[in-house]
């Protein structure tokens, strides 16, 4: 067993190692989502004043939710593996093919390591900002908040790693379209506003009109972000809790099987372009 996962987990290390050798850009990363989340919190804080009657998520807790989708921003799944791309160009992906591995296992590792290596150290950035800097500065009411509770936390923790695993099956998909398009123009232009949009990072879901509350919340791009904030913000507890996470497991396994059979057709009519 141990020996069948070898190739997998070193597939997931080396694209870790090369993701985490980018310490610029995560730093550029982590200063511009600084920069818009306050941009965010000040646009908020004027509606909040400005608007009559109750929001269904108090300025307290939409502040803390936009830290966090700051924070998980690069959970996002902003478009197919570029290397996965330039392979496709240049024929390269035919050495995929030739590997004596399951390629969607493969491509599933390489995504999951490059997406976790790019929000670690970004997240881990924006806690120590917007959770211990901004307090110091006087700046209490603009700062990130703690769970109410370690329940809370716990079921935080699990949806943002089911999070994870949603978003590295979207970004297996977006390789078979671009395997099949010769291109991941397409894929990627569609991909990024849906993600911004669904997922809460544009506009907390809860303040979406209620008549289309329920499907925002059945889609899976709220895996992606506003259940994980959810979660966070203490609000989905008990059986609510269980459906939300219900619902990642769900989305998971159905882009598992869709990819899955995508994938086997893709390589029955795969076209090798370059050389």
């Amino acid at each position: 067993m141990i020996h069948a996962a070898t190739p997998y987990l070193a597939a997931f290390r080396a694209r870790w190692q090369t993701t985490m050798r980018y310490r610029a850009a995560a730093l550029a990363g982590f200063v511009t989502q600084c920069w818009w989340g306050m941009i965010n919190i000040m646009i908020y804080a004027a509606f909040y004043r400005a608007a009559e009657g109750t929001a269904p998520i108090s300025l307290h807790q939409t502040v803390t939710y936009v830290w966090i989708m700051q924070g998980t921003l690069a959970l996002m799944p902003w478009g197919c593996d570029p290397e996965i791309a330039d392979a496709v160009r240049s024929g390269a992906v035919a050495h995929d093919l030739l590997r004596p591995i399951d390629l969607w296992w493969w491509w599933f590792c390489r995504a999951t390591a490059r997406i976790l290596g790019r929000l670690v150290p970004r997240a881990l950035l924006m806690i120590v900002f917007a959770g211990l800097v901004l307090p110091l500065a006087g700046l209490g009411a603009w700062a990130l908040h703690p769970p109410p509770s370690l329940e809370d936390a716990a079921l935080f923790a699990l949806s943002i790693l089911m999070g994870l695993v949603l978003s590295a099956c979207i970004v297996v998909l977006l390789n078979i379209v671009t395997v099949r398009t010769l291109s991941p123009a397409g894929g990627n232009a569609v991909i990024t506003p849906l993600s911004l949009i669904l997922s809460g990072n544009m506009l907390p879901l809860a303040l979406f009109p209620g008549a289309v509350q329920m499907l925002l919340l059945l889609q899976p791009f709220a895996g992606l972000g506003d259940l994980p904030c959810r979660f966070w913000l203490g609000t989905l507890h008990g059986g609510r809790a269980a459906l939300a996470l219900g619902q990642q497991a769900a989305w998971i396994t159905a882009l598992i099987l869709a990819g899955r059979a995508s994938l086997r057709h893709t390589l029955h009519r795969l076209e090798i372009q370059g050389g």
